[in-house]
């Protein structure tokens, strides 16, 4: 079990990667603009130029879940420094099952999903986020252009 200490560096050091400008925009994109109703809409959206964008994020966001899921970060320390995970994993929540059986991948997102889904009412706060994203976009959408 990592010590508070070692938890925070590491938490410290993955916030910092964040700031990196390609990841900073994919992140961007993926919490502000990926709202997908169903799963072909998924599958549309992220076979376009955002594809990259797409594994990025979830690149990110699984590498650092991993941190928790193999004892280096401390899970209730990871999950209070990093709240954006709810928001990522949110996105593609509904859409994971299909998503492995399609891919070939059954451990897609594994360290992600594990860490997200080990928070107290981890389900209730997916939802809250998935709905709060999609009211940002259609307010974004709605608003007039100059």
């Amino acid at each position: 079990m990592p010590s508070p200490f070692e938890s925070a560096l590491l938490n410290l050091q993955l916030f910092g990667l964040r700031r990196e400008p390609v990841l900073r925009e994919a992140r961007d994109w993926f919490l502000r603009e990926l709202n997908p109703e169903s799963f072909a809409e998924l599958v549309d959206i992220v076979s376009g130029e955002r594809n990259a964008s797409f594994r990025m994020v979830l690149g990110y966001w699984d590498m650092a879940a991993s941190l928790v899921t193999t004892g280096a970060i401390d899970a209730d320390a990871f999950r209070a420094a990093h709240g954006e995970v709810f928001g990522t994993f949110s996105k593609i929540h509904p859409f994971l099952a299909e998503m492995r059986k399609v891919s070939g991948e059954p451990e897609f997102c594994k360290h992600l999903e594990a860490v997200v889904l080990g928070a107290a009412d981890a389900e209730a706060i997916l939802a809250r986020r998935r709905e709060a994203a999609r009211a940002a976009a259609k307010a974004r959408r709605s608003e007039p252009t100059n």
